[in-house]
């Protein structure tokens, strides 16, 4: 069966123009931004937020000049947040988490009551564990994330999940906050038992524990964890938690929200968009290189050796064929991402400690030569900072966490975003979001099927 219809497929297709692109040019005739972006790379003001705030460049009478990156939760530097919280040595995921949904930093006795809600609600429904995810586990725990947050619509405790008023959106927001770490540990245990032949081993959540801590704690089968560990997981769920309305999950469920759908509906859809490997999952596709990369070389100290294997990945006689160096470049930050310094010294923290110097210093030198090789390649002139993702990884697999949870991870810290940006949508966005697009085919006459 399924090779007849594969056949048939085949032969449609043949005939058909619909499937091999639109022309080019149709996009320059039409004035059409694709990927909503303008010709110099500038993104198109689809709306305005008062919550994430990301800068790369300034634009004044046309001019876009390069400053370094920015970004800003609720108005508030991220750098000066995690900045104050490893002076006073403390956990600030909570504390991001109170600020992007509530709009301004808790006092020491509002975080702390505000902590112990949130890890009160990290249990699941009664039986949803088993009905819902050891008995339809996914080979992919983001896959298993959305179907999960959709059937939570089932279980929710008030009279009508469809309400959209502020009370029941906060209160599902933060049962999603709280809950995210367990539906990810629980799906990835059941990943391992199902797909991989491991032991089943479920531990319930921990509420004296801090969203990174208790992060660990579930999903290793014998509880333990560094103070290391949990500081740079913290750090990254805080660095993760927010990044404006314009990227592709947080727009994703703006548009959903402007409809009045329901949370659960909405926040799927962000799951499904991080899921791509153009969003979220960027940072294994960072380490999949270098670890080509690191095979590829026969003195990783060799800088020239080192650009010119970087030069065979550009013009696509190396890698994957993309011709793209994973983690280079952003869509907004020009000169650096603010995200990037921190992860890069939490790489060298790692590295020191694990014995992983030689490469932590390859990917510096990536880093620095990266920009020449597009320059010399691809007449590329503009900064190329290395991104959140060319770090983030390599931080992940020396904290020994599995490929398969690094975008989970990312789905746990932005949930937070997504929920502020929900409610700022169905709060004050007024209209469902609905952009325009130009038909270029040609209108033609219905032609009888007996004349065909």
């Amino acid at each position: 069966m399924a090779e007849n219809l594969g056949r048939y497929i085949d032969a449609i297709l043949e005939q058909q123009e619909s499937f091999k692109g639109i022309p080019n040019h149709y996009y320059s005739d039409y004035n059409v931004k694709r990927g909503l972006r303008n010709a110099d790379g500038t993104g198109v003001l689809a709306g305005l937020t008062s919550i994430g705030e990301v800068r790369g460049y300034i634009v004044d009478d046309g001019e876009k000049t390069p400053i370094e990156g920015q970004l800003r939760y609720r108005g508030i530097c991220i750098s000066d947040i995690v900045e104050n919280c490893d002076k006073d040595d403390r956990f600030g995921f909570e504390e991001v988490v109170f600020l992007l949904m509530f709009g301004e930093l808790p006092t020491k006795e509002q975080l702390d009551s505000f902590s112990k809600l949130l890890a009160s609600q990290r249990t699941l429904p009664e039986n949803f564990t088993e009905d819902m995810i050891l008995k339809a586990p996914s080979n992919n725990i983001m896959n298993k994330l959305a179907r999960s947050v959709l059937v939570l619509y089932s279980y929710d405790s008030a009279d009508n999940p469809d309400a959209v008023d502020i009370d029941n959106l906060l209160r599902q927001s933060f049962e999603l906050i709280a809950s995210f770490p367990t539906l990810i540990a629980y799906a990835y245990a059941a990943k391992k038992h199902y797909y991989d032949g491991k032991s089943l081993v479920i531990h319930n959540p921990n509420p004296e524990l801090s969203i990174a801590e208790n992060f660990f704690y579930m999903t290793r089968d014998d509880h333990k964890y560094t103070e290391t560990e949990a500081r740079i997981l913290d750090r990254a769920l805080m660095l993760h938690a927010e990044h404006g309305g314009g990227n592709n999950s947080a727009f994703s469920i703006r548009v959903l929200s402007s409809s009045a759908t329901d949370t659960y509906s909405a926040v799927a859809a962000a799951i499904g968009s991080l899921k791509g490997p153009k969003h979220g999952g960027a940072n294994e596709k960072t380490l999949k290189q270098m670890k080509e990369i690191q095979e590829s070389l026969k003195n990783w100290d060799d800088e020239q050796e080192v650009y010119d294997h970087l030069c065979k990945i550009v013009r696509k006689e190396a890698g994957d064929g993309s011709g793209l160096i994973y983690g280079i470049g952003h869509a907004i930050y020009t000169l650096s991402d603010p995200r990037t310094a921190f992860f890069r010294e939490y790489a060298r923290e790692l590295s020191e400690e694990k014995g992983r110097q030689a490469e932590f210093k390859l990917y510096e030198t990536i880093e620095r030569l990266a920009p020449k090789v597009f320059e010399a390649e691809k007449g590329i002139t503009a900064p190329m900072p290395a991104n959140v993702d060319f770090y983030s990884g390599f931080v992940y697999q020396m904290l020994d966490i599995p490929p398969e949870l690094y975008t989970p991870i990312f789905a746990m810290a932005r949930i937070v975003g997504w929920c502020a940006h929900r409610i700022e949508e169905v709060m004050t966005g007024g209209r469902i979001i609905r952009p325009a697009y130009k038909n270029i085919k040609k209108r033609r006459d219905y032609t009888p099927i007996d004349e065909r």
